[in-house]
């Protein structure tokens, strides 16, 4: 399959011969995610786009990952403007509020399980929503779709993927539910045995890596060679959870 401009950050990814080719663009997007949000070319200074994270928002992580980056002044326009808009929001949840009766404002329980109360439930529309997240997840979802079209059509992507390292466990999930969609069932039939496979033999080597990083620390070890022990922790907790437990904060290039 001759490289588009669309294949080209997933077989980057795969030759990295990271733990994760997922994890490797996940990186990759949310920085270009962080430099549009707060780099060099200040799109917070666009009112559209400042006007998108005014209702939106961001996450808990994001904010610390906003912070460690290092933009003063793009960090305080967009708090300013974002608290102006929940601020008024508050207000106007505050005064249509009741104790008399249950879920008085705009955000009403969506099930037997939500908040109670109008106040708890607006909050917790709140948490679920943050920018930076929103627009990751349209992003990564395309390119979940773009591996697909490539395992399909391209022979030798197909190989990289059977000689990679694996994907860690939220990505490997992913890929299982979007194989269903996207593959045949003649296809699903060759798809997922070679996909088991390959987790199999890679989460035993991430065992192997951490249990040899143990045994190191006995006495009798002490001069034995590290193998590939010595980062394996970090890699370990990556095939496990994603992301990349080593990196140091992305920050502003400027």
């Amino acid at each position: 399959m001759k490289e588009k401009l669309y294949t080209i950050p997933l077989n980057d990814a795969m030759m990295a011969n990271d733990e994760c080719p997922f994890c490797f663009v996940e990186r990759k997007v949310e920085q270009d995610l962080m430099d549009f949000v707060l780099g060099s070319a200040a799109s917070y200074m666009e009112s559209d786009v400042r006007d998108a994270t005014d209702r939106a928002g961001f996450c808990r992580a994001h904010f610390k990952k906003m912070f460690d980056y290092g933009n003063t002044l793009g960090n305080a326009w967009i708090l300013k403007t974002h608290l102006m808009r929940l601020n008024q929001e508050m207000a106007q949840e505050f005064k249509k509020y009741s104790p008399a009766r249950s879920g008085g404002g705009l955000f009403k329980p969506k099930s037997s399980e939500g908040c109670a109360n109008s106040i708890s439930a607006w909050i917790e529309e709140k948490e679920k929503s943050c920018y930076i997240c929103n627009q990751f997840n349209d992003t990564f979802n395309r390119y979940m779709d773009t591996f697909f079209i490539m395992y399909r059509k391209d022979e030798d992507f197909r190989e990289m993927v059977r000689k990679s390292k694996g994907f860690c466990l939220s990505h490997f999930g992913h890929l299982c539910e979007y194989g269903q969609r996207h593959l045949s069932e003649k296809e699903r039939a060759s798809f997922y045995p070679e996909l088991f496979k390959l987790m199999e033999a890679n989460m035993d080597r991430i065992f192997e890596d951490v249990a040899w990083m143990v045994e190191k620390f006995d006495y009798r070890n002490k001069d034995a060679d590290w193998k590939n022990s010595k980062d394996s922790i970090q890699r370990a907790m990556q095939k496990l959870k994603g992301g990349y437990p080593a990196d140091q904060p992305y920050k502003s290039k400027k």
